[in-house]
């Protein structure tokens, strides 16, 4: 029988009630991509962390922060109430390496383990933890996180806050809004007011814009659905300078590149595309350990435009846009709905782009150039299960460009998906030649 550690916890902020905007976001591309999310980490541990260190750690996670204490009750025809509750028990999982074994490797495997077992919203803890012991220590920590109950940014947050509790900090209540709180202001008539007003700025571009984002429909793949991931550090090292002397960012640069390339890949322009955005400027959600990321919708006319001067048409569309990213996504949903009908065509908006670096200072020149035969391109997944027409994700790495491209083939073709992550590259090396 497996070894686990046990721990048991006690916290306030219990209750049930609606699921939050953010939650909502993720709880439809939940449905219609038939998956839990699951977002994992594996950590090194310190030569001298012990069960009972990794236990306390948990603890005070899962006291801390009601997210990590949430699940689902399911009802039909009707979206799931979250449970946050009061109390519980969780396990632990301690998972031992062969003396032979790498245990960086065991802790990889396991984490693919975590993350491709079915998961229970109404009865499993969003929160999946494994420790790895080789030769009698343990090495390696494994995290697996449903997305209903954090964000990328949120993670830092919490990352933080653990950093400080080792360190034996004073850690003073949390003061963001809880995803419970956050549903109940929702509901308010100042949350009303805020999702209405966001929603004005979406239907203005809804009624201008060519409904169809894709050349297709076209004959579609088996698998469907294909993703790719494209690396490159001379786009890390060119976006820098790029963002350095637009005085922008390197966010905007990219999105930028992306819309140009895009356009080229699929000849449709101007690009319209949903950019999530972290929705962290508000001050009730910045030390938030929930989902809180809504997508803003852009219009980017930059197919005809100098690079430069398309960077910065993009930051001006961009930052209009993130002000509007706070919404109800079922609000959404019926004003799409409504808006299509009335055009008498559905309004496809269904092309994503998410940058999941931290902001950071510039690192420095590089060599760019030299940096171009590293790049690399390969299809990592090809599935029947449901997914984004098209989705591009800029992971979290901060010292190169990885990109992940996935695509709906009925939409886009696999040439065109490869052209748009190719094309980032030289359009915007292409700037500094």
């Amino acid at each position: 029988m497996a070894e686990s550690i046990v721990v048991h916890f006690r916290g306030g902020g219990s209750g049930t009630g609606p699921l939050s905007w953010g939650q909502r976001e993720l709880w439809g591309g939940m449905v219609r991509q038939q998956t839990w999310m699951p977002m994992g980490i594996v950590l090194p541990l310190p030569a001298d962390r012990t069960p009972g260190d990794v236990a306390a750690e948990l603890r005070f996670i899962l006291e801390r922060f009601p997210s990590m204490r949430t699940r689902l009750r399911l009802r039909d025809g009707r979206p799931p109430l979250q449970v946050v509750a009061a109390a519980g028990t969780v396990e632990i999982e301690v998972v031992d390496a062969a003396d032979d074994d790498d245990p960086w490797a065991v802790a990889e495997q396991v984490s693919r383990r975590l993350h491709d077992t079915p998961f229970d919203f109404e009865r499993d803890w969003p929160v999946r933890t494994a420790v790895i012991r080789h030769r009698g220590a343990l090495t390696h920590q494994v995290t697996v996180v449903c997305h209903l109950v954090n964000d990328g940014f949120g993670g830092l947050v919490l990352a933080g806050e653990v950093a400080r509790w080792h360190r034996g900090d004073t850690l003073d209540e949390p003061s963001a809004m809880s995803p419970l709180e956050q549903a109940e202001w929702q509901r308010s008539d100042a949350g009303r007011r805020q999702s209405a007003a966001a929603l004005r700025h979406w239907e203005k571009i809804l009624r201008t814009i060519d409904p169809k984002r894709f050349p297709g429909p076209l004959d579609a793949r088996t698998p469907r659905h294909w993703q790719a991931r494209f690396t490159s550090r001379a786009l890390h090292i060119a976006a820098q300078e790029v963002a350095r002397r637009t005085g922008t960012d390197r966010t905007t640069v990219l999105l930028t590149a992306f819309a140009v390339a895009l356009a080229r890949a699929t000849g449709v322009h101007p690009v319209v595309v949903r950019v999530v955005v972290s929705n962290r400027f508000r001050r009730a959600l910045a030390e938030s350990v929930s989902p809180v990321s809504q997508p803003a919708l852009c219009v980017l006319d930059v197919a005809d435009r100098p690079f430069a001067e398309a960077v910065q048409h993009t930051g001006q569309r961009a930052l209009a846009a993130y002000k509007h990213a706070y919404f109800d996504p079922d609000d959404l949903d019926a004003l799409i709905a409504r808006v299509s009908a009335e055009r008498g065509q559905d309004i496809d908006i269904a092309c994503y782009f998410n940058d999941r670096r931290v902001p950071a200072p510039d690192a420095g020149a590089g060599n760019f150039q030299a940096a171009l035969s590293e790049t690399t391109f390969r299809w990592i997944a090809r599935q029947d299960r449901s997914n984004e027409r098209l989705f591009l994700t800029i992971s979290a790495d901060p010292d190169t460009v990885d990109l992940d491209i996935c695509g709906d083939t009925e939409h886009i073709a696999p040439a065109a998906l490869e052209a748009c992550v190719r094309g980032m590259e030289a359009v915007v090396v292409a700037e500094l030649s």
